[in-house]
């Protein structure tokens, strides 16, 4: 089986979320016999074909962005001669330009496509997108939601729930790298023995501006790491608030990364806004065994983070309310402690980048099988996350 995926962005440019969860998928899948290829766009110069865990990426030149829209020519004659050594072409939603080119570029191969996120910023152009988008969604064989949460809330899934199924991300933690003694005793110097951890791009969806809001005048260490869109704008925020406990310390290496994850006491992730459809960062917390604070909005951040199991969920941009939050986690270490091993436990039931894998390259095989008009073994849409064959 040779799968071809198709998104903006991928590494080594960016080491995004969707960009995390399309090396799982390859690299889960790549387990299981599928050969991947990732054809993506870059800034880069002299661009030539790389090996990235074992599966090849594919590079082309961005040309320009029109309202975050990421458009290449050069990806057009790319993704058409792609798509012709392919046996399935899979999709990577929402990214308007990703649409036209799968027309222009004639790809007539089984196709599946994983919904990411609704498009919720954007209004403008959702208006004059939504003809093609359309078009788009009910010419893919298979899409993909996310969770369960997102599959009941969305309007747009809504239409095409004969041919979604739910796939919920995964992760494998031996891909992680390990950090160090020496490492985690410089975090630990650093930072202190308890503190709050974020992990994500600092956009505006990202609920940052209600976090700092959240400790104000608390005395709870905070260290949000990344970096982004919002990032002056956070820290003038912290600046005028005389936030002396929050310490940004920017975009880090995996390395470091997963040494914040091991040492912080709890995760909360704020995001307000139904741009965040899931939260890799949140579940990387479950998958180091920490308790969780995440809003409502209707997204797979409440399928990670069960109320009052894995850690505690509040509504959107409530500062008080996640302030609140804190506290408890802070003032209660068994409580959270308890909550951080039920955070691991669903991971490992739910969330692992073997389930995962097992799943599309299930969901591979049956759009294949139809295209070529042949009985299929399918999953109904609600026996996908346990793998149970109907």
């Amino acid at each position: 089986m040779r799968v071809l995926h198709f998104y903006k962005t991928y590494y080594p440019d960016s080491v995004g979320g969707i960009e995390q969860v399309i090396r799982q998928m390859c690299v889960g899948t790549g387990r299981l016999g599928v050969t991947n290829t990732v054809l993506s766009l870059s800034r880069e110069k002299n661009l030539v074909p790389i090996t990235v865990e074992g599966h090849t990426v594919h590079r082309v030149p961005l040309d320009f962005e029109l309202l975050s829209n990421a458009c290449s020519v050069a990806s057009l004659g790319a993704l058409a001669r792609l798509a012709q050594e392919a046996d399935v072409v899979h999709y990577h939603f929402p990214w308007p330009f990703m649409d036209l080119a799968h027309f222009l570029a004639r790809v007539n191969k089984p196709t599946v496509l994983t919904y990411h996120s609704d498009i919720v910023r954007q209004k403008k152009l959702l208006r004059l997108y939504k003809p093609l988008k359309q078009r788009f969604l009910r010419s893919v064989d298979a899409i993909v939601a996310t969770s369960p949460n997102y599959m009941e809330s969305s309007e747009v899934l809504a239409r095409y729930r004969d041919k979604t199924r739910i796939i919920t991300y995964g992760l494998d933690q031996r891909t992680y790298p390990q950090p160090g003694p020496a490492l985690l005793a410089y975090w630990r110097q650093r930072l202190g023995p308890k503190f709050f951890l974020f992990v994500g791009v600092l956009r505006y969806y990202k609920g940052l501006h209600v976090l700092l809001e959240a400790v104000a005048g608390t005395d709870y260490p905070v260290v949000i790491v990344g970096a982004g869109p919002e990032e002056a704008a956070l820290k003038a925020q912290a600046a005028r608030l005389g936030l002396t406990n929050v310490v940004f310390v920017g975009a880090v290496g995996e390395e470091d990364k997963v040494a914040l994850l091991t040492l912080c006491y709890a995760m909360p992730f704020p995001s307000h806004l139904r741009s965040e459809a899931f939260g890799i960062s949140l579940l990387e917390g479950a998958m180091y065994g920490k308790p969780l604070i995440s809003c409502e909005i209707g997204s797979g951040t409440t399928y990670i983070n069960i109320d009052g199991e894995t850690g505690l969920v509040t509504p959107p941009a409530d500062a008080q309310a996640l302030r609140a939050a804190m506290r408890t986690l802070w003032d209660n270490p068994k409580m959270a402690r308890e909550m951080g091993a039920r955070a691991a436990a669903r991971f490992d039931a739910i969330f692992t980048a073997e389930k995962m894998a097992a799943n599309y390259a299930a969901l591979y095989s049956e759009v294949v099988a139809r295209r070529e008009g042949r009985p299929a073994v399918t999953l109904s849409p609600a026996a996908w996350q346990t793998g149970t064959r109907d």
